[in-house]
């Protein structure tokens, strides 16, 4: 009972934190698994994907797991990021990352509208992190980042911590989660103006259900950020739902509730908001699918392999 209060007051000792604007692509949803569920994935355990919502969660993995993953963003814009994890005997479970987006190519000009050279842009996160035990099914978890990000001539460095938490109920299959993402500082500005990192405090749980092969994932974002009405928190949640359909397949759904307010055009929203996703299991390799709608905008449609060794 005191591991699942330590989850609720969090939050709320917290909340006066505020999140900010640059090197927001450390938001985006990399994994087609993670994004299939809307990214409810601050309580996952079992995938080396969580170390990029909470690296508490590595400590529940077994034996050598790695991710690849690509996304085919919007216009030409993609990205791609590894996982992969390790537990060193008598030391705890290490896991290391990279998230890489590159925004293609822009067509220079001066300032009399005269084209110049083309130039590209493009930003990078590495990521170190370690994750051990606290008490019995508790655990901690940390990551370092070094964030990049490069536009024309002009770049940006940066430094970040994540932290995070993570209690299991082995027997009844619940799984609970909290995370602070990109915590650190603009070490080196594009021009004189130093910005702050897209800071995230995250609350999540799992369920699997116990004579059902379906997981529900949920969770509530940007907690630390101000709002008009405490009610207004609740709004920021994402939910999800994976069920196994066989030893091969694996069916995935997921709803942001935020994503669907923000891409509403007038009284439209269509699909924006929504996930979906597949995973199957070609041998000992995970291949996985995720389609996310952006309503009137596009989609963006991510393709992950995944195996342990």
């Amino acid at each position: 009972m005191k591991k699942i209060l330590v989850f609720i007051l969090l939050p709320v000792l917290l909340s006066n934190l505020t999140a900010q604007t640059t090197f927001n692509f450390l938001r985006l949803d990399q994994s087609p698994r993670a994004a299939a569920l809307a990214g409810s994935f601050v309580a996952n355990n079992d995938d080396p994907n969580v170390m990029f919502y909470n690296p508490a969660g590595i400590n529940y993995l077994t034996k050598r797991p790695v991710s690849f993953s690509f996304v085919k963003h919007l216009l030409d814009i993609n990205s791609a990021s590894i996982a992969y994890s390790q537990i060193l005997k008598d030391i705890g479970r290490f896991a290391a990352g990279i998230q890489y987006i590159n925004y293609g190519s822009f067509q220079g000009a001066d300032e009399f509208g005269a084209k110049t050279t083309k130039f590209g842009a493009g930003e990078l996160a590495a990521i170190i992190g370690y994750g051990n035990q606290l008490d019995k099914n508790f655990y901690y978890g940390v990551n370092l980042k070094f964030i990049f990000s490069s536009i024309e001539k002009r770049s940006s460095i940066a430094f970040a911590t994540d932290l995070g938490l993570h209690y299991s109920i082995p027997e009844q299959r619940w799984n609970f989660g909290f995370s602070i993402l990109n915590l650190g500082s603009q070490i080196t500005q594009y021009y004189s103006t130093k910005e702050s990192l897209p800071l995230d405090v995250r609350i999540g749980f799992s369920k699997t259900l116990a004579h059902v092969p379906f997981t529900f994932f949920a969770s509530l974002n940007k907690l630390n950020e101000s709002y008009n009405k405490f009610s207004d928190r609740l709004k920021q949640f994402t939910v999800g739902g994976e069920f196994k359909m066989s030893k091969v397949i694996k069916l995935r759904f997921g709803y942001d509730n935020e994503k669907r307010k923000e891409l509403k055009v007038s009284d439209t929203a269509g699909l924006a908001g929504f996930n979906f996703g597949v995973g199957i299991l070609v041998k000992n390799y995970n291949v996985d699918y995720a389609f996310s709608s952006m309503g009137v905008i596009g989609a963006l449609h991510r393709i992950g392999i995944s195996t342990a060794f």
